[in-house]
């Protein structure tokens, strides 16, 4: 059922019924309320009827017969009969109206069952049991309550009346409310439908503000697709991404190779043969990365353990020395780091490798001195280890600090450098999935700063 159907059908069912319940509470009250007026009034003729009586016993049923002549309309259609303590009639009205089960109804009245009613047909009928001035009196009473009835029957016309009109307007209503509520779903569907998974690109569905749940579902929408976007970006440059990471350790390794060629001595072999291994090492280490962040793409959980981020920093750059040997790395630590607990984070040792060694190869290829800078800091509001990289060469602008971290991006000062504008989106991916962040920042002295923040362990 569309949910249009759905807001019509419970919105106007559930109106209509409490309506319903409503009108016929007032109508079985007003009946209720019907009823014991009128035998109230029943009761209450009873009692003129045996205080004449009893005034006037010495002239008898006829001047009983007479009252009941000046009273006879006071009901549509009545009949009374009253009886003495021991329940002899002494008096009866002049109506012909029958009450056939009276002697059951004197029966059950006694002195301590003083008031009995009950129903036939639509005639109340009473019985009671009166002293006056020291004598008892039974009396039973059948009426027919023709005016009440008259305002029974047009009060229940009148309810009807009101509930076919009511729940007209209410269905009416509910149409209207329906398509209002439901038109910015409908909306959102129709642009769900034309949507071109196949060409995503950076186009997202447009905020709708209409409401807090159109909103959100719509921001987590946008959010999935941003998600499945770099997932299909991933998977589509997954070639370039190989290339990219494995240049290094195959450089390392093709460097070695060469020297080892031409080397006589045995010594200097097995040492060069021992790079070649770390090298070997570093290569199936980045391909044990990009394997890592695959099973991630694919909603499996990455493997962490507790890691110290300045000696995972010190491996890297000793493996970058043997390719960069001219090249100054210095690391230098905050006064707020007092101890290894404030170095310590949960991780996976060969991604954050990777995602330092992209910003350390970075700095080395776009550094205009041959020295990179690495401070390590920690800040104690957040409980987080913040790691600056930094290098003195020439800044991305604020124009194009925005794109940094797309795919295939590079910037102004990349001419005459290799590559394919991948090593930073990577180096983020990593840190995101570690639960941090990295951003860019530059100086007036032509510093190029990255700032990695990661929860301590």
């Amino acid at each position: 059922m569309k949910i249009r159907n759905k807001i019509l059908f419970y919105f106007s069912s559930t109106v209509s019924v409490l309506l319903g319940i409503a009108l016929l509470s007032i109508f079985i009250l007003f009946s209720e309320y019907r009823e014991e007026e009128f035998q109230q009034r029943q009761n209450t003729k009873i009692k003129q009827t045996l205080i004449f009586l009893n005034k006037y016993k010495a002239y008898g049923k006829e001047l009983a017969g007479v009252m009941d002549e000046l009273t006879i309309n006071d009901f549509y259609d009545e009949k009374m009969l009253v009886f003495n303590a021991d329940k002899e009639l002494i008096f009866a009205s002049i109506d012909n109206l029958p009450i056939a089960n009276y002697k059951e109804i004197l029966s059950e009245l006694d002195t301590s069952n003083i008031w009995i009613e009950t129903k036939v047909d639509n005639y109340d009928i009473v019985g009671v049991y009166l002293k006056i001035e020291n004598s008892g009196y039974y009396a039973i009473s059948k009426a027919y309550d023709e005016a009440g009835h008259s305002k029974i029957y047009f009060l229940g016309n009148v309810l009807i009346g009101i509930f076919i009109f009511i729940t007209v307007i209410v269905i009416l209503i509910s149409i209207v409310l329906s398509n209002h509520i439901s038109k910015p779903l409908t909306l959102l569907s129709e642009r769900l439908s034309k949507f071109d998974l196949n060409h995503l690109g950076g186009s997202f569905l447009k905020t709708d503000k209409s409401s807090y749940e159109l909103e959100l579902l719509t921001e987590r929408f946008n959010a999935l697709l941003k998600k499945t976007n770099e997932a299909f970006l991933f998977q589509k440059h997954v070639v370039n991404h190989i290339s990219h990471e494995l240049k290094t350790p195959i450089s390392i390794l093709v460097s070695e190779l060469e020297i080892l060629k031409s080397n006589r001595d045995l010594d200097q072999v097995h040492q060069l043969l021992e790079g070649q291994i770390q090298a070997a090492k570093s290569l199936g280490d980045t391909i044990n990365i990009l394997l890592e962040i695959a099973k991630y793409e694919a909603g499996q959980e990455i493997t962490l353990q507790c890691l110290r981020v300045d000696e995972l920093l010190f491996d890297t750059i000793a493996e970058l020395n043997r390719l960069y040997p001219n090249h100054s790395f210095d690391i230098n630590y905050s006064s707020l780091v007092t101890g290894e607990e404030d170095l310590q984070v949960m991780g996976n040792e060969m991604l954050l490798k990777q995602a330092f060694q992209n910003l350390l190869t970075n700095s080395v290829s776009y550094g205009i001195t041959k020295q990179t800078s690495i401070t390590f800091d920690t800040i104690a509001q957040t409980k987080e280890l913040a790691v600056c990289i930094s290098n003195s060469g020439k800044t991305i602008s604020k124009s194009e600090e925005k794109y940094l971290f797309d795919y295939f991006f590079r910037g102004a000062n990349s001419h005459g450098q290799t590559g394919f504008g991948l090593g930073l989106v990577l180096t983020k991916k990593i840190i995101l999935l570690h639960k941090g962040s990295i951003q860019y920042s530059s100086k007036k002295d032509k510093h190029n700063n990255f700032e990695i923040k990661i929860p301590l362990s």
